[in-house]
């Protein structure tokens, strides 16, 4: 059975024009078929507005995806080629811990 895997997304490059816009767009939705059914949630690019509650440390991260995959090194696989890569940008992959009885 496959685990869940968080892509947390920091950094990269901001397209300069609309054209970049639409290019970089183009790169994702490639990704995005290129994985396939292993997207859960293709996410969202964050708010650089946070508030920290408690102790914890702001991570920088700038977005998020969620995949499945049948390892870490099988998700971290799911990486190559990725179009935040390509843009500067760094990725962290992170696997979901289950919860027994959850």
């Amino acid at each position: 059975m496959a685990n869940k895997y968080v892509f947390l997304y920091s950094g990269g490059d901001m397209p300069r024009s609309e054209a970049e816009g639409k290019a970089m767009m183009d790169a994702w939705m490639a990704w995005f078929g290129k994985a396939g059914p292993s997207i859960v949630d293709g996410g969202a690019p964050l708010a650089s507005a946070s508030k920290i509650i408690g102790n914890g440390k702001t991570s920088g991260a700038s977005g998020y995806s969620i995949i499945t995959a049948d390892s870490l090194d099988a998700a971290v696989n799911l990486t190559d080629n990725h179009p935040h890569l390509a843009h500067g940008g760094g990725i962290e992959v992170l696997e979901c811990v289950k919860i027994p009885g959850m």
